[in-house]
């Protein structure tokens, strides 16, 4: 049986340095086609990638930054539309696959649907923001698991990470690492790049899962994430974040919660949003609050699509 053709699509935005490592090492590894996609980039990444003479390697430019989750909704597309992949594997621009992983995959793939990878810092260390999950909504018992062990309750576990501990199966994962058969595509269709950043890879694995997709996370897939990452209540910055973080959230919560159990968990939920606010002072404050209303009225109406200019006019008091 022939190895199936691996396409890698990766979205950038001002991060020459990262980029650079990120698309070397790709480059290094048996990936049959590269698809990147440049948010705009003034940063000399564009000329960079440019000056690359690599056949693998396919540039995408959209003519307005939409963010992570546009980035990812078009570049996927163009993969599938261009070369009609067996697999895409997808990761942001400081996230990069180590030496052998890509090779690792390609010679024994998993019988999934989405394969998640492990996710570690360079210097060694988890990503938490990149840790697969299952839905706590799921069933009575991953409920319980979740009420009693909060986050760790419905996160694979550190052992899971162990290389001897095998693939086991998740509900969700992050678009750092993450392979997703033609099959998925088919199934969950593409990211909702409406969304601009935060939620939409939550979004998008769930509905996969909710649709009948098979994800598993294999610990033997090691990725690299040169991240920083904020801490539990930390107020995201720059605060124009707050506006997408907590809209997407809801989203998110509506999807994995159902409509029953949905607005008892937002009871508990928004309150908690608006006390975070007092970890900021004078018109940090009132433009946190502010940001946090308007996601909250738009996400109550369905509204995924306000130009990210007026966000970050609000942003600006």
């Amino acid at each position: 049986m022939s190895e199936p053709v691996l396409a890698a699509v990766v979205v950038t935005y001002n991060r020459l340095a990262q980029l650079q490592i990120t698309i070397e090492r790709l480059l290094a590894e048996p990936v049959d086609h590269l698809v990147v996609v440049d948010n705009g980039s003034n940063d000399g990444s564009r000329e960079w990638l440019w000056s690359l003479h690599d056949p693998r390697l396919t540039l995408i430019e959209p003519k307005e930054n939409g963010g992570g989750a546009m980035g990812f909704e078009i570049g996927m597309k163009a993969a599938v539309d261009r070369f009609d992949p067996d697999w895409l594997v997808i990761m942001d621009d400081d996230a990069r696959p180590r030496a052998g992983t890509l090779a690792r995959f390609k010679a024994a793939v998993p019988e999934a649907d989405a394969v998640a990878g492990a996710v570690f810092y360079p210097g060694g260390g988890l990503v938490e923001m990149n840790r697969p999950w299952v839905n706590p909504f799921a069933s009575a018992r991953s409920f319980w698991k979740a009420l009693t062990g909060g986050r760790g309750g419905f996160h694979v576990s550190d052992a899971a990470y162990a290389p001897e501990a095998g693939q086991s199966a998740i509900d969700g994962a992050s678009f750092v690492g993450l392979f997703l058969s033609r099959r998925a595509v088919e199934l969950a269709g593409y990211p909702d790049g409406r969304l601009f950043i935060y939620g939409d890879d939550v979004l998008y694995t769930l509905s996969l899962a909710k649709r009948g997709g098979r994800t598993l996370f294999d610990p033997a897939l090691v990725f690299d994430h040169d991240c920083a990452q904020a801490a539990p209540g930390e107020i995201w910055r720059p605060l124009w974040k707050t506006y997408y973080l907590h809209r997407n959230r809801w989203f998110v919560y509506r999807l994995a919660a159902g409509p029953v159990l949905f607005w008892p968990l937002m009871a508990l939920m928004v309150p908690k949003w608006f006390w975070n606010a007092r970890r900021l002072q004078g018109e940090e404050r009132v433009i946190y609050r502010r940001l946090l209303k308007l996601a909250l009225s738009d996400a109550w109406k369905g509204q995924r699509h306000r130009p990210h200019a007026q966000i970050l006019a609000l942003a600006a008091g």
